[in-house]
């Protein structure tokens, strides 16, 4: 019912059948239809409240306001005699679009079949396995570079300059005089891009240059990276990087499995487990894998990094072999083994890799001061004709005026100091040097040079959560059983409970005991008896104790070589040198919290787990399914059998909003969630159901049958596990604290009180981020917060945003699904609506989401903005901020060496930009108009000398001269200046209202540039008056003798 709802009244009839399209679309299979009256009412109401859409928006298709113009355009009728002109720009268009088409033909991307060890039998031909981060090559580096230094008006106007010194009518002095300076530029910035082109080079050729191991028929071969191709089976060692995109076929560990680091790719530290293909594990030998005739079938290259359809099919066997391909059974490139040695085929390679995908081209950046200082030099430079033009005309226009014209020009050339950069880019290294050597903030680094004055003009701070503004160090904090509440100080209790409870277990048989009793099988049909404290403590701890995804890591034995490592005999299965690996530092903190009262995680792999009870006994549970945790369905489970009862139990945990319709009723799991959130707590709702054998074997088979689907497959397999999440029962609600990082408050305080507006862009859900605003204060605690509803549809968009409107001063939190849907219909007014936010926080990012928010803030407000982050999730959006910071921190160093400045902790930010980037603006504003006063200054006396000798277009000064005057003689005003100081540190940091100015560009503008300009007319008169006085008397004592 989108186009229902009218924003302005609808006249077309394209808009009614637009109407009736999303009216049928949007109304569910068992959905009443809604009586006319109501929905004229609806109406009433609506138009009553209209957005900032007009007529044309409404008409037009898209709904998008940036394509009015466009659609106003289409909708104007041609005349007839502009019919023939606009039947040839037609076909230039199309022409000129061909060309293009032909030039940058991108090569579809399809799905494919990849035989094992049998590369020759790919259908189409691939991208080479390279890794080329170079920006030029040998034919384009000289153009290349030139072109990012002429495309200023600054070097651009030099070059023409001197260029036109070798026509001798135009010639006014030496070449050096006007090629030397401009030769020291562009030799310098030629070599800093040779330095840094050559840098690259050579760390692409030492990746593409690795050996690793190809399986083939004769046996093991070795081959570079670059020439592996798909199809290949590659074997990789432990810590080594993974070349391209393969699908896990075996592992030398026993288990089945093996960890890999993901640190390069998507920034988090934490270890993930990977499954190798069971039909290729279980061959006796290596060899083997030549002796069988099968293939994978693997969905197209893909952007995103954690989902993976495919399947695997053995089709030498009778019956043939199919086994579905999860995101389990990939091992995408630039990921590191850090167990056991790995087999896998290669399915991408180069362009198409995961990685590759996800990696954007920086865009060179260039401050709002260089901005700035390119309108002024514009303005010079019309000023330097105007003065052209005068000299002759008062001149009377004898001769060839036009060539004493350009010859003003040339000498008038000064007003435009071509020194402006270098002495610049001098200073800017100079700030650089400065923040590296502040005590203050140790451990920071400038890695761009050229935007440190950047730091001085922001207006949005776009910052990470996890990370950033906490420290991604979980703790167990409360335990909630609905009539009970454990929180840090009562843990003891807990593990009271659990002994108590453990005691009071059978002795577990030997072996895998199917024996069990019939009470017990019969339990989910005996009636409802009212449990004791201690047995619901220990099934609530024993359901997280299962529920979870972490595997416990037993480091090997000093002296063990890599062939042996994988021996159970080699490792050391202490307690003291046990950690646990996952792929979220929640389900860390659970187990680690489980093994704190008692129950501890000994062992896993693929099929079973085993606990260890405080006496000592260890319970052993198969694990028949493990359904992990999404981002659409916001929780996970797992199906276990216990083998000394053969119970089957469903244990799941999730999100409260996903938990709150599965569980059984209950009257107290949505006010402790609340609670636990406003203590600033990550909140997990445990819930488990027993089944029957009968019941899980029914849904294996579905879900077996879901798996291997094809098309829809995710869809599916959704639809087979919601079968079993029915009525579970509820055990307990966690909380888990996120510590936020040292001095947060207190710096996010200083920014906002510097002006600076703070958004929030995070994966995490809603919930935990509005939390975490709230605890680390970037929400005041009185300050009102409007939580964006999810909307699916254009109508319930428009809505909302309506809603909103009416909301005056208060937080802005939405997620990512509800962005996406407003920035499709109401782009310019949810930017609108948002800008005018104290704080905003976007749940629920994706990282091409929060580089778009970056690019929107920059089209609609065309103020500078600031992204900092810590992981690999946040390279998007520092790349695309016009000022990136990272932060070295637990999930690796991807942020940090991808950002302009390297930051050790968040709370460096505050002196980074109240006292660093103070500085390097207000001295680099004062240094390019002292530059371009020096250049004035010389060009006032020129005109007057010349003025004075009839309107000559003579030089005052001779050309050495002229260089020195711009270098030498005047290098220690311009020194001086890189070190000034308007106020010292501890004031900058005390009142940071002073920045508040720095954003409104006043230190350079053109109010301050005219008054530069006067300061030189006022100091060039008198001094040119005294050269021509003093040169008149010395002509007269030469004529006189």
């Amino acid at each position: 019912m989108a186009d229902q709802i009218p924003l302005r009244p609808v006249r077309s009839a394209a808009n009614r059948k637009r109407a009736a399209y999303y009216s049928a679309a949007g109304r569910g299979p068992g959905a009443e239809r809604p009586s006319r009256s109501l929905l004229e009412d609806e109406y009433a109401r609506l138009d009553e409240m209209p957005l900032m859409m007009s007529e044309e928006g409404c008409e037009n298709d898209e709904g998008d306001y940036h394509t009015l113009p466009r659609a106003r355009a289409a909708r104007r009728g041609r005349r007839p005699e502009r019919a023939l002109c606009g039947g040839w720009q037609s076909l230039c268009a199309s022409c000129c679009d061909w060309l293009i088409n032909v030039c940058q033909r991108k090569r579809e991307l399809r799905a494919r079949t990849v035989w094992l060890g049998h590369p020759e039998k790919c259908e189409e031909k691939h991208p080479r396995n390279i890794i080329k981060n170079q920006k030029y090559n040998v034919f384009t580096f000289i153009p290349g570079v030139l072109y990012e230094q002429f495309k200023f008006f600054l070097n651009l106007y030099f070059l023409v300059v001197s260029c036109s010194q070798f026509v001798p009518a135009l010639k006014i002095g030496y070449l050096y005089t006007y090629w030397a300076p401009l030769g020291f530029v562009l030799a310098v910035t030629i070599t800093r891009e040779a330095i840094d082109e050559f840098r690259r080079f050579q760390r692409d050729k030492e990746v593409n240059s690795q050996l690793y191991s190809k399986l083939t028929v004769r046996g093991k071969v070795q081959v570079k990276s670059s020439d592996i191709q798909v199809g290949d089976l590659i074997v990789v060692e432990k810590n080594q990087r993974i070349p391209s995109d393969m699908v896990f076929l075996r592992t030398s560990e026993k288990a089945g499995s093996c960890f890999i680091r993901t640190d390069q790719l998507d920034g988090e530290t934490d270890w993930k487990l990977k499954v190798a293909v069971s039909c290729t594990q279980r061959l006796p030998a290596l060899g083997d894998l030549f002796s069988i005739s099968a293939y994978v079938h693997a969905q197209k290259p893909q952007l995103d990094i954690h989902s993976f359809e495919g399947t695997f099919t053995r089709d030498d066997s009778d019956p043939p072999v199919h086994e579905s391909l999860s995101i389990e059974n990939t091992l995408w490139a630039s990921t590191v083994v850090a167990s056991g040695t790995v087999i896998g085929v290669v399915i991408y390679t180069g362009k198409e890799t995961r990685s590759v995908l996800n990696t954007s081209n920086p865009n060179n950046k260039v401050g709002l001061l260089d901005l700035e200082l390119n309108q002024l030099t514009k303005a010079l430079f019309l000023a330097l004709v105007a003065l052209s033009v005068v000299m002759v005309t008062l001149q009377g226009f004898v001769g060839p005026w036009y060539r004493n014209l350009f010859r003003f020009l040339l000498l008038f050339s000064y007003i435009i100091p071509i020194s402006l950069r270098v002495n610049l880019d001098m200073g800017k290294a100079a700030y650089g040097w400065m923040v590296m050597r502040d005590e203050n903030i140790p451990g920071t680094v400038v890695r761009t040079s050229t935007i440190p004055e950047e730091l001085g003009r922001l207006v949005y701070l776009l910052t990470d959560k996890t990370g950033t503004l906490t420290r991604n160090e979980m703790v167990f904090k409360r335990l909630h059983l609905g009539t009970v509440s454990y929180g840090t100080d009562t843990m003891d209790e807990i593990q009271g409970h659990v002994r108590a409870s453990c005691l009071q277990l059978p002795s577990p048989t030997g072996g895998n005991s199917t024996s069990s009793t019939p009470p017990r099988k019969a339990q989910p049909s005996a009636p409802k008896v009212r449990k004791s404290v201690s047995s619901r403590v220990h099934e609530a701890v024993k359901a997280i104790a299962l529920c979870h995804n972490v595997t416990p890591v037993y480091e090997s034995r000093a002296g063990v070589t890599a062939e042996t490592e994988y021996a159970e005999a080699d490792r050391d299965f202490t307690d003291e040198n046990r950690t646990y690996q996952a792929s979220s530092p929640d389900e860390v903190a659970l187990v680690q919290w489980t093994e704190s009262v008692g129950l501890t995680l000994v062992s896993r792999d693929l099929t079973s787990m085993q606990l260890r009870t405080p006496g000592g006994q260890v319970l052993t549970y198969s694990l028949l399914q493990t359904f992990p945790f999404t981002s659409e369905s916001k929780r996970m489970g797992v199906v276990v059998r216990d083998e000394s009862t053969a119970e089957i139990t469903f244990y799941m945990k999730g999100a409260d909003v996903a938990m709150s319709t599965i569980v059984q009723y209950n009257d107290w799991l949505e006010e402790e969630c609340g609670n636990m959130a406003r203590e600033g707590l990550r909140t997990l709702v445990v819930a488990k159901r027993v089944l029957t054998e009968e019941q899980y074997q029914d849904f294996e088979s579905r879900y077996t049958q879901a798996k291997l689907s094809v098309h829809d497959r995710t869809l599916k397999v959704a639809a087979v596990v919601e079968s079993l999440e029915r009525e579970m029962q509820l055990l307990c609600v966690t909380g888990v604290e996120d510590r936020l990082q040292a001095d947060v408050r207190p710096t996010l305080e200083m920014l906002r009180n510097a002006g600076i507006k703070i958004w929030m862009l995070t994966g995490d859900k809603l919930e935990t981020a509005t939390c975490i605003a709230k605890s680390s204060h970037l929400v005041s605690r009185t300050q009102d917060t409007h939580i964006f509803r999810p909307v699916s549809s254009r109508g319930e968009a428009h809505l909302e945003l309506n809603a909103f409107r009416r909301k005056q001063d208060c937080a802005l939190v939405l997620s990512g699904d509800s962005l996406e849907v407003c920035l499709r219909y109401y782009e310019h007014e949810l930017m609108e609506l948002a800008c005018q936010c104290p704080a905003v926080v976007c749940c629920r990012c994706s990282p091409t989401q929060k580089a778009r928010i970056v690019k929107l803030l920059q089209t609609h407000t065309h103020k500078r903005t600031c992204a900092i982050g810590d992981g690999g999730n946040d390279v998007s959006m520092i790349q695309a901020a016009d000022c990136g910071i990272g932060i070295e921190g637990k999930e690796g160093k991807a942020a940090s060496l991808a950002a302009d400045f390297s930051i050790t902790q968040f709370a460096h930010v505050g002196r980074l930009l109240m006292v660093h980037g103070r500085r390097s603006y207000k001295r680099s504003a004062a240094l390019g108009q002292f530059v371009m006063h020096r250049g004035l200054l010389i060009s006032t006396m020129q005109a007057v000398f010349s003025s004075v000798f009839y309107f000559a277009s003579v030089p005052l000064y001779q050309g050495f001269l002229m260089v020195g005057y711009a270098t030498v003689y005047t290098m220690f005003p311009v020194f001086s200046l890189v070190l000034d100081q308007d106020v010292k540190p501890e004031v900058a940091m005390l009142y940071p209202e002073l920045y508040k100015d720095l954003t409104k560009g006043r230190s350079l503008s053109f109010k301050t540039f005219l008054v530069w300009v006067l300061i030189s007319v006022y100091q060039g008169v008198p001094a040119a008056g005294l050269q021509t006085s003093s040169q008149a008397r010395w002509v007269g004592i030469f004529l006189n003798r």
